[in-house]
């Protein structure tokens, strides 16, 4: 009798991995000098963003920050400096460096700092099999880290210089760390640089953290008190009059913005702001992510229940840019090697991956007339939907298919011989 065609799929498969595992470090080298390449030359030497914190975060100290606009702005958008002032502080050192080296020390602990969000990641799902089974967890490691340079808010970090990595590095720690003061401590400093790393205070309060949500409002008191310690003017200027004003940090309905409101904005033809909307579209939201989030914390599973609260939080945001949902990253890490039911699993999979690494965001800015235009062709707006419409389908899917994590094996756990791993 010829096995069944679920059995030889399973097959072909494993023995797929098993060669990629083995070819893991020569892809990852290839991919390193494919990106690189691509950065050097293309759109990604120019690093905008990077500038603006370069030129314009020393302004923190003459008090003129919330004044300036970098010099490297496009015509149409002269960017400001956006973030709290505390976040030009954490700058400072950087722009003691010359421009070009400042780009490649970020660069390179971008790079870093995706390969740690993977091995993490990949810890959690692997539980004591990422001791017993450590050669093929690193090399999955590598291999991911390889794929997920790819991954188009990853190459959108890198091109414009942004510093998403690096917070989500920080915020993905703090709320795996065990001890309630280096976690909230890391959340609380994270969301003084930049706001909306504060919604990780909704995992501690599920998870019953209190002390670590305790600690990260002291940080981040600390982080407001330092702001206005540097310069008292500018610091009652951000947080009382510019805080909440969304479109100087951008254009609302840009391709870029795939928050709710963004998306919501491109269909409607005019910025929602929090009207009705907006209001109805966060209620949606919030409720999935309760029962998301209440289901990874029964599960046990951390991976998931970290990331429900970082994707409820992309789409609260009056603007979430494509270069911020780098959390998709670890999520397709979780689909890949959590044993959920697999028609979630290839679901999710298949609309994902197509979107997340082909750039549906530059097809959309080829085909809006100016980046200030908000209506959008009924077509076009719907594929402006990519981003904040797969989140909230993985809200939705997530009660249903999580399950208990004790006991659990991770899929594609089963045990590889040393030596099939190495190539030894």
């Amino acid at each position: 009798m010829s096995p069944e065609p679920s059995s030889s799929v399973v097959r072909l498969l494993g023995n797929a991995e098993r060669w990629l595992l083995v070819a893991a470090p020569v892809l990852l080298v290839v991919s390193i000098l494919g990106r690189t390449w691509t950065i050097v030359t293309g759109f990604g030497n120019e690093t905008i963003d990077l500038y603006v914190y370069w030129a314009l975060a020393p302004h923190v100290l003459s008090g003129d920050l919330y004044d300036v606009t970098s010099p490297n702005s496009p015509p149409d958008f002269p960017l400001p400096f956006t973030y709290p002032p505390f976040g030009a502080l954490v700058f400072l050192p950087m722009t003691w460096l010359p421009w070009v080296a400042a780009q490649w020390v970020l660069r390179l602990l971008s790079g870093l700092c995706l390969y740690w969000m993977v091995r993490v990641a990949l810890r959690l799902v692997a539980g004591e099999g990422w001791t017993a089974d450590a050669a093929l967890w690193r090399r999955r490691a590598l291999l991911w880290t390889a794929v997920l340079l790819w991954l188009q808010p990853v190459v959108h970090t890198f091109d414009f210089g942004q510093v998403n990595l690096l917070l989500a590095a920080v915020v993905l720690g703090a709320m795996t760390a065990r001890d309630a003061r280096l976690a909230g401590t890391g959340i609380g400093l994270a969301a003084g640089v930049k706001l909306v790393p504060a919604i990780s205070g909704l995992y501690f309060l599920a998870t019953r953290r209190f002390a670590a949500a305790v600690w990260s409002v002291v940080a981040f008191a600390v982080s407001v008190g330092l702001g206005f310690l540097a310069d008292p003017a500018q610091a009652r200027h951000y947080w009382f009059e510019l805080l909440g004003a969304a479109d100087r940090v951008g254009p609302i309905a840009t391709a870029h913005n795939q928050s709710l409101r963004g998306a919501l904005s491109r269909t409607l033809g005019y910025d929602v702001e929090m009207t009705w909307p907006w209001v109805v579209a966060v209620l949606v939201s919030v409720v999935l992510a309760g029962f998301a989030l209440r289901a990874a914390v029964r599960a046990g599973d951390v991976l998931i229940g970290v990331l429900v609260v970082q994707v409820l939080g992309l789409l609260l945001s009056p603007i979430s840019w494509d270069h911020h949902w780098v959390w998709i990253a670890p999520l397709l890490i979780w689909l890949v090697h959590t044993r959920i039911a697999r028609w979630a699993k290839g679901v999710l999979l298949v609309l994902w991956c197509p979107v997340m690494f082909w750039d549906v965001i530059a097809f959309q800015l080829d085909r809006q007339p100016t980046i200030w235009t908000i209506p959008r062709p009924g077509w076009l707006s719907a594929i402006g939907w990519a981003y904040p419409a797969l989140a909230l389908l993985t809200l939705l899917v997530v009660p249903f298919v999580v399950r208990a994590a004790a006991g659990r094996e991770p899929a594609g756990a089963t045990r590889t011989g040393q030596a099939e791993v190495t190539g030894k």
